[in-house]
């Protein structure tokens, strides 16, 4: 049983307090499965975080059982709260770069040792570590991948074992913060099967942050909509879905489609990924694929197909076994995949998004922006290059170091160190723009995102969620890429900011005649910003076509029974209409 009564949470940053959540009050039933939904940003993660054990509090009690947490209680009930709690966390990746067994192997032992270790074979509990270690894996469907290197599963692969580590701990209460974030529908379907069977077989108390209200309709017993840090409503799945999905604003209008014309053409493509132990997992031979400029396309398809390997591959970041991947720029067609005088200016004229993209957080919305202007604004590479002879970088080595601008934070800061740089190179390299400048530049794309010019003084700690996701594209967009590569940086947001990205995107497209580029799970979101669909499956691409079409020939080869569950419950007039995730 777990009660919550009167729970508040305050943050405050530099002086100012911004409340998270005001007087939170519910109940979960042992065995019962309770959702909860709301806008990003409306406290729905503070509070998991609380029950976990892994924030504080600032009013109010947590009462698991005869276990009661107060602002005011020692580390020791503090311990114990977090040992009989397990959470998933969305866009949580935080795996051992080892097999996905031996990540559950250490799970399990870390409740003998104390820490995560392995055992030795000398271990008297061995062979009984490594039996719960496989059951954890069969209950999230991972025991074929289970000599796979965790580190290079797919998005929703990972996030299976990563509640397969959780169940390890064999806990009283089950937290899942948006359980099923960046997987394909299949891959959701396991998933969510997964939290049926272990909820039913342990009856174990289990509560599940979506945004999804399809997962919500095919999970919970019983459903809480959270905004802005208050519960608004509680009830019936049904019922608070209705409220909550009649809150979606109305779409504008998808630009027309302009005549084909290709400004990225990719040839012949080959690719092997190969993994420690089991061998070939992904085989791609002879792709080819124009994307046409001024128009968004959209790659769909199932978990590890080989969309996110494409879409690196297309960036610049990963070189194939073989084959081209040309840009038309100013007339010219550039290899990106070879280093030649013009390829800085292909990257110059690329904005990219990650699945994992996160603001800095120590610096305001300003700052952030100037940095990418910086990086990408007009005239930059050759002040660059200008700096780098004065600091004795070849023209080949800046080209290098500019592919690092591109990168994921991580990647790039490893590669800073393989060559005992840091940061600060690029910064002389690619000097922040000026204040006064950056908003002169960042003042027309705020207004195509809805943002008020007051955010710019605000430190991403200060945005709601969806000023964070609109934030984020704002500032890769204040440069006025040609073209913009989104490779699911959506999949975590609610259905009511994610049609204000979806208007944003197309506005942006409009006034700019920007080419959108993007990997997305969301359905309903493909169809309603993409001019044109392509299905990855295997590494190949099976379809390619209007995103009516393929989209729902996707659907249709999925058979996810949690989709079918919400169509035939909108078929029935049971609930309102639902994004297709």
């Amino acid at each position: 049983m777990l009660e919550v009564e009167n729970l508040s949470k305050a943050y405050s940053l530099k002086g100012v307090t911004v409340p998270a959540l005001k007087g939170v009050s519910f109940r979960a039933r042992e065995g019962e499965i309770l959702g909860i939904v709301g806008r990003s940003g409306g406290g729905k993660s503070t509070l998991m975080k609380i029950l976990r054990g892994m924030e504080t509090f600032d009013s109010g009690s947590i009462r698991i059982d005869e276990l009661v947490i107060t602002p005011d209680s020692d580390p020791k009930t503090t311990r114990r709260q977090q040992k009989i709690t397990a959470i998933h966390l969305q866009r949580e990746f935080g795996l051992w770069t080892e097999s996905a067994l031996k990540n559950v192997v250490r799970r399990v032992n870390s409740q003998y040792a104390g820490y995560e270790v392995l055992p030795t074979e000398e271990d008297p509990m061995y062979d009984q570590i490594y039996v719960e270690a496989w059951e954890c894996l069969r209950l999230v469907g991972l025991e074929k991948k289970a000599l796979h290197l965790a580190t290079i599963l797919s998005g929703g692969e990972k996030q299976r074992l990563l509640i397969a580590r959780q169940l390890a701990k064999k806990p009283k209460i089950l937290l899942l913060d948006e359980p099923a974030t960046m997987a394909c529908p299949t891959t959701k379907q396991e998933v969510l099967d997964t939290v049926k069977k272990v909820n039913r077989e342990l009856n174990l108390t289990t509560i599940v942050v979506s945004h999804l209200p399809e997962v919500h309709q095919y999970l919970a017993d019983r459903l809480i909509w959270l905004d802005e840090g208050e519960i608004k409503q509680e009830g019936k799945p049904r019922e608070i879905l209705e409220s909550f999905l009649s809150l979606i604003g109305k779409p504008v209008p998808l630009p027309p489609r302009p005549q084909p014309e290709p400004i990225i053409h990719v040839s012949g493509l080959y690719k092997r990924n190969y993994l420690v132990g089991p061998g070939e997992v992904l085989k791609m031979e002879n792709l080819n694929l124009d994307i046409n400029r001024g128009e968004t396309t959209a790659i769909i398809g199932p978990s590890g197909a080989g969309k996110t390997t494409l879409l690196m591959m297309i960036e610049g970041l990963r070189k194939p076994d073989d084959g081209s991947i040309l840009y038309r720029i100013d007339g010219d067609w550039i290899n990106i995949l070879e280093y030649s005088p013009a390829r800085m200016e292909v990257r110059r004229n690329l904005g990219i998004m990650y699945q994992e993209f996160a603001l800095m957080s120590g610096e305001t919305v300003v700052q952030q922006i100037g940095y990418q202007l910086g990086v990408k604004g007009q005239n930059v590479i050759e002040q660059a290059k200008d700096t780098a002879e004065e600091l004795g970088i070849s023209h080949r080595i800046l080209d290098a170091l500019y592919t690092l601008t591109d990168m994921r934070e991580d990647e790039a800061r490893a590669y800073l160190e393989q060559l005992g740089l840091t940061r600060d190179i690029l910064t002389k390299l690619f000097p922040r723009f000026p204040d006064t400048e950056t908003r002169n530049f960042a003042e027309p794309i705020f207004k195509l995102m809805h943002l008020d010019m007051a955010v710019l003084d605000k430190l991403p700690a200060q945005l709601s969620g969806g000023e964070s996701v609109r934030v984020s594209l704002a500032i890769l967009l204040a440069a006025k890429p040609r073209i913009l590569i989104l490779d699911e940086p959506f999949g975590d947001i609610d259905p009511i900011t994610l049609r204000e990205v979806a208007n944003g995107l197309k506005s942006i497209q409009s006034e700019f005649g920007t080419t959108i580029l993007l990997v997305s799970h969301h359905v309903d979101f493909v169809k309603e910003v993409a001019h044109r669909a392509v299905l990855i499956e295997g590494g190949a691409v099976a379809l390619d076509g209007k995103p009516d079409e393929v989209c729902n020939a996707f659907l249709s080869r999925c058979g996810a029974a949690y989709l079918k569950h919400i169509q035939s419950a909108e078929a029935q007039g049971d609930v309102a209409p639902a994004t297709q995730q």
